[in-house]
This record gives structure tokens, C-alpha cells and sequence, in this order.
């Protein structure tokens, strides 16, 4: 099992910046493909971005290709979301999560969740 702690969120403006990171605990975590999450009031939880456990792939939403960017560094555990150029429907909270397939980047099947980070933007 792996646990996720996310930190980061807080309030910008409308294109600003914001850097999401999880920790996760365990001692195998580049065994895990990692994903970004979010969800906004009264809409379901999206997939926003993953990476594979070597970090050699990643994939995006639409929505945030080209404005966001996901990373990892096993050796402290840790995955982040960059996220620039910040717009209001980005406002979300937003979840980090786990999955036991560490060669690719899925946006399903995720086992392991953090408890969420809240981002809003104001305009």
C-alpha cells in the first residue's frame, strides 16, 4: 500500500501559478504510475495529468496541455503538478493518486488516493 499526503493548493489569480506535490510513503515508489486529479463543485473528478513510475512518460488532459506539468522524483517520493497560466475553471480540489502499474500512464484504475488539495482562482 501506498499513502499520499498532497500540499500546495491555495488562491491565485487568473494566470498565476501554482505547484501541487504529494508525498507518498513506502519504499517502492517508482513502482507506482502516479496521477493528478480534480474535482470542482457539482462535477465529477477528472483526470488531469499522470506520469509513469520512471517519469519517462506522461500524459495530459486537453484541458491543461501546455499549461501544466507533471514530475517525480523517486528518491524523495514525491510527484508535482506545475500549474501555469491558471484560469477559473482550473478551481478545483485537487487529488493525487497511485496506481500499480509503474511502465504506463493510465487515466483509470487508480487504487490509492491523498485526501486533496484546494485550488481556487479568482478572476
Amino acid at each position: 500500500q501506498v499513502q499520499l499526503v498532497e500540499s500546495g493548493g491555495g488562491l491565485v489569480q487568473t494566470g498565476g501559478s501554482l505547484r501541487l506535490s504529494c508525498l507518498a510513503s513506502g519504499r517502492t515508489f517508482s513502482s507506482y504510475t502516479m496521477g493528478w486529479f480534480r474535482q470542482a463543485p457539482g462535477k465529477e473528478r477528472e483526470f488531469v495529468a499522470g506520469i509513469n513510475g520512471s517519469g519517462s512518460r506522461t500524459v495530459y488532459s486537453d484541458s491543461v496541455k501546455s499549461r501544466f506539468t507533471i514530475s517525480r522524483d523517486n528518491a524523495k517520493n514525491t510527484v508535482s503538478l506545475q500549474m501555469d497560466s491558471l484560469r477559473p475553471e482550473d478551481a478545483a480540489v485537487y487529488y493525487c493518486a497511485a496506481r500499480e502499474l509503474s511502465a504506463f500512464v493510465t487515466r483509470t484504475g487508480y487504487q490509492y488516493w491523498g485526501q486533496g488539495t484546494p485550488v481556487t482562482v479568482s478572476s
